[in-house]
């Protein structure tokens, strides 16, 4: 599955030009001409990264990404600041709203791929040994008797495979035209019956099992 990105920049050439550049990596990339449309736009479905301009009118680059920082839903999206400001006081204020690479107009496509890439694939990385540690984890749990393997209904077990898939609970919903709630309902009944504690062990039970089906 193709990794999703936002791409955000008021100006149009500008931001036509980095989609064309992202998608020509096999990226699937949405584009947004404010901070407020981002917002609208994360709304809808959560990326895999976010690539803003800093200077935009109305709400800027850093304001957006403290509101992307400050919702559980996106806080861990990474950001990379593409801009024209290009002070050392400007990077500070960049890392200290919580982006992780800051890249300053005109810049090198294939230094933006590259740092997209790199990004992305540390966060693989991280989620591997997330998945690593939380297998061990539940291997003690089940030595010392800490066993919750109830089954799960229907509809769990629907949520559950498109958990797997990766949708977000707003696509889960608009998928099966349900509520948002309904989703959130279901995904914490499926962490209670099955012992776990987040979405990525969720998805690690839905693929072991059709492995071994």
């Amino acid at each position: 599955m193709s990794k999703r990105l936002l791409v955000v920049d008021d100006e149009p050439n500008l931001l036509r030009a980095v989609a064309a550049c992202l998608r020509g990596e096999g990226y699937e990339v949405t584009t947004a001409r404010s901070g407020k449309e981002a917002l609208v736009r994360l709304a809808q479905t959560v990326p895999d990264l976010i690539v803003s301009d800093i200077r935009m009118p109305g709400m800027d680059g850093y304001q957006l990404a403290h509101q992307i920082r400050a919702s559980s839903r996106t806080a861990l999206v990474p950001i990379v600041f593409l801009t024209a400001k290009d002070e050392t006081a400007d990077r500070i204020e960049g890392f200290r709203s919580g982006v992780d690479a800051y890249l300053v107009k005109p810049f090198e496509p294939d230094e933006l791929v590259a740092v997209i890439a790199s990004i992305l694939k540390r966060v693989e990385r991280t989620h591997a040994e997330i998945a690593r540690l939380v297998g061990a984890e539940q291997v003690e749990g089940s030595q010392h008797g800490v066993v919750h393997d109830e089954d799960l209904t229907e509809a769990e077990e629907r949520i559950a495979a498109a958990v797997a898939r990766g949708l977000s609970n707003k696509e889960i919903a608009v998928e099966f035209d349900i509520s948002v709630r309904t989703v959130e309902n279901h995904v914490s009944n499926i962490l209670a019956k099955k012992g776990f504690n987040n979405r990525v062990e969720i998805a690690r039970h839905v693929m072991e099992r059709e492995q071994s089906s």
